[in-house]
């Protein structure tokens, strides 16, 4: 069996490939411009890709393909009705990321209702030893206790993460994309009276025709002044320009994000260029999910994919 892995660089250097290569012989490619596609895919019975788009195009032209792998839980990259009605299954790996993204979030969550940064640039910008005291208590900061935690989507990532909040006693409650709610753990509510109630509010939740351009200004605009907003879902889901504009017009007090609209974005993005006051939002490069545990895991669960 042939197998191609498409875009090997967003894996890393440092994880080892080999239960890939015990199904077959394998092709590895660290990044893969889309306009190479066709040529790299062409006599392969196996496609990895982690973000490099599978279009109804290139499956035509691959008469040799068997199946499609996605090195991540979101398939969006692929056409993936497309794939199936020609015969190619499309398999995607859930699952591996839980603990990692719940550990960023509230990595996340943590510097901002901590003020972790602006703290650390007082020390090592002199503030600290200009102003003469042994603390600083002009940036107020305040505790998760008591705090209520909005989770939008209770997949098995929003429980993890609801289930820690608890441990800070944190109250949780929750809005269901789906319109189902499953989880009775804790109260499910309309999106409307989520944003309303919630301290801080965290997402959870894939890009699909309900969840795009969920969080508007509008909506921003229903959430408490001193309450915080974090991205972990997809960068479709929160309006970027609007959530700019909410920050600069202190609707609410900050945001953090570890996805965007367009990976990776450019700096004259509007996070960087149009935002007042950079200390109002924390950005990380969509790594959430890649924790060295959660990346071995990913191969492992790609491996077992493979038929």
């Amino acid at each position: 069996m042939k197998i191609v892995f498409l875009d090997a660089d967003t894996i890393g250097n440092d994880i080892s490939l080999a239960p890939i290569e015990a199904k077959g012989e394998l092709t590895v490619y660290p990044r893969t411009p889309q306009e190479l596609v066709d040529e790299r895919i062409a006599g392969y019975d196996v496609v990895i890709t982690n973000k490099v788009q599978i279009r109804k195009e290139h499956i035509d032209k691959s008469p040799s393909l068997k199946l499609v792998c996605v090195a991540a839980t979101g398939t969006n990259n692929v056409d993936v009705e497309y794939a199936e009605s020609k015969g190619v299954p499309v398999r995607n790996v859930a699952g591996y990321s839980t603990e990692t993204v719940s550990q960023v979030t509230f990595m996340h969550i943590l510097n901002l209702v901590g003020h972790g940064l602006y703290f650390d640039n007082y020390i090592k910008g002199g503030e600290y030893t200009r102003q003469g005291l042994f603390t600083d208590v002009s940036n107020p900061f305040f505790e998760l206790k008591g705090k209520t935690l909005g989770i939008i989507a209770m997949g098995n990532i929003g429980r993890r993460v609801a289930e820690i909040a608890t441990v800070f006693g944190m109250k949780v409650v929750y809005y269901s994309t789906s319109g189902t709610s499953h989880c009775t753990d804790y109260p499910s509510l309309p999106l409307d009276e989520l944003l309303a109630v919630s301290d801080i509010v965290s997402i959870h939740a894939p890009l699909n025709k309900v969840t795009a351009n969920l969080i508007t200004y509008e909506k921003m605009k229903l959430m408490k002044r001193e309450a915080y907003l974090v991205n972990m879902g997809r960068g479709g889901i929160v309006n970027e320009k609007e959530l700019v504009q909410a920050l600069n017009d202190g609707v609410i007090a900050g945001a953090a994000l570890d996805v965007f609209e367009k990976e990776p974005i450019s700096m004259d993005h509007c996070y960087i260029a149009d935002l007042k006051d950079p200390g109002k939002l924390i950005l990380s490069p969509h790594i959430a999910w890649a924790s060295k545990e959660a990346r071995k895991l990913l191969i492992e669960k790609l491996a077992n994919n493979i038929f």
